[in-house]
């Protein structure tokens, strides 16, 4: 019977994947790539082993260290940030060895954040499944690939079985209208969105993006974008691959190669919403007047344009949004109506899964050049990975940072989770993805933002709008 409408991306992907209807509206799916870091890759092998059972398929299983390495400039060889941490790298080490798997260690020229290193070597290609221990898993949906976090358990049996049962979510698309300014990016978009639907909106939803806003982001900025996916809940968010894709992915390590290239591009062709698919929910988000974002509170949805102010918690009717909102000021230590561009920061991050690829550094050294960080600010900037790292630093780019005031650092994920013991009851402004209570160290009061709003805030030692320096060249 031929179907009455359609099929979307994600109907596409998922039913490719379906290994059998377990009732109920859960699916056992067959898993393309099982992702380990070095925080809960250790978990999941040390449970299969102590099961007595071995990786199901170890050649579809990549682990890479990243969370607990020590990002510190230069240090060799590099450990752990803690002796913990280091534990934890020696134990991924260890199962790996045992099971088979191959791993990207600290001394790897690939190594660097996992949602960051799995595209640029192919590990992560369009239309496959994809999990990992993290979240954050939701980024590679930005080459159009089905990603999704799992707990260590769950991780635990798609090692043993190469499968996972999971329950089939509604779909949601949002389209982004119009053109993107110069001074905003796929951060912007992405808070603006969150913003708008709220932190929970996307919850029980697989997420597609779309709209001519979406298709003339670069690959790196759409990554961007999915990785802020499960910042509003939901769990999967992708975009339909297209020839951007494809050329990004052409010649990658673990890419396809020769006639089995030219068919698996026919198939991703293939793989986007049919023109007549439909949705559960759409979102419509026009971007032509976007202006640049900063949040100012303890969620992404607590967001605002730079230029305004700290909202009022009176003025939000629902009573537990205006009580997290009451709570999320109290924490930040700001008081309702303060110009956002009047608030003093301590701290400037570049770096995380969300914003740390070559295009984002670029962007934020074209800034930096010929600037300086305003005194008592610490800067940092960490690359996603040591081939980005190695391709700033052939193009000059890591002088800049230097030359402006910034620690230049070897790849991982840096601050992004517990400050590194560096951020401490202080206020730093980053391009990370999260900035709930102690998230970037005690009592440290995060505000999330673009490279570029990120860069503008170290110079002038305040949150700024990068739109002042640039049109009055301070």
């Amino acid at each position: 019977m031929a179907r009455a409408t359609g099929q979307t991306f994600f109907d596409k992907v998922w039913e490719e994947h379906v290994i059998a209807e377990l009732g109920d509206g859960v699916s056992l799916l067959q898993v393309d790539r099982l992702l380990m870091h070095d925080i809960t890759g250790g978990v999941m092998m040390r449970e299969l082993t102590a099961a007595g059972r071995g990786a199901d398929s170890p050649r579809q299983v990549f682990g890479i260290i990243d969370h607990a390495v020590d990002t510190s400039p230069q240090i060799r060889p590099r450990t752990g940030w803690m002796p913990i941490a280091t534990q934890m790298i020696d134990e991924a080490r260890r199962a790996t060895r045992q099971l088979g798997i191959h791993l990207i260690d600290t001394d790897d020229a690939r190594q660097g954040i996992t949602h960051v290193v799995a595209p640029e070597t192919g590990i992560a290609l369009p239309g496959l499944t994809i999990v990992c221990g993290d979240s954050h898993t939701c980024t590679l949906g930005g080459i159009g690939a089905l990603g999704w976090g799992i707990g260590t358990s769950e991780g635990t049996h798609v090692l043993a079985t190469q499968t996972l049962a999971e329950m089939r979510p509604k779909t949601m698309r949002v389209n982004f209208l119009g053109r993107l300014p110069a001074h905003a990016g796929a951060k912007d978009m992405a808070l603006r969105l969150i913003g708008r639907i709220g932190a929970a909106a996307g919850t029980g939803s697989a997420v597609e993006f779309a709209g001519p806003a979406v298709r003339a982001l670069p690959v790196e900025a759409r990554m961007t974008l999915c990785n802020m996916t499960v910042e509003f809940s939901a769990k999967y968010g992708f975009i339909a691959p297209d020839d951007l894709v494809f050329d990004y992915l052409h010649g990658r390590e673990f890419a396809p190669i020769g006639s089995e290239w030219d068919r698996a591009v026919a198939h991703w062709r293939n793989l986007g919403s049919d023109a007549d698919a439909r949705f559960d929910t759409e979102v419509d988000i026009d971007v032509s007047d976007l202006e640049p974002q900063i949040t100012w509170g303890t969620s992404p949805q607590h967001v605002a344009p730079i230029d305004g102010r700290v909202p009022s918690p009176g003025d939000i009717a629902d009573p537990v949004e205006r009580a997290l909102a009451e709570r999320a000021l109290a924490y930040q230590r700001l008081q309702p109506g303060t110009r956002l561009q009047d608030i003093p920061i301590d701290a400037a991050y570049i770096g995380t899964c969300t914003n740390a690829r070559l295009s984002d550094l670029r962007t934020a050294a074209a800034f930096l050049s010929g600037r300086k960080v305003a005194d008592g600010v610490l800067a940092i900037c960490v690359p996603g990975s040591s081939a980005i790292k190695r391709d700033a630093e052939a193009e000059g780019l890591h002088r800049v940072f230097i030359e402006a005031g910034f620690e230049w650092h070897e790849a991982g994920c840096g601050m992004c989770g517990s400050g590194r013991g560096r951020f401490e009851d202080i206020r730093v402004v980053s391009t990370s993805n999260r900035n709930f209570e102690n998230r970037q160290g005690p009592r440290t009061r995060t505000h999330l933002a673009s490279p570029l709003t990120v860069a503008a805030s170290a110079v002038t030692g305040r949150l700024t709008d990068v739109r002042r320096l640039l049109h009055g060249n301070g």
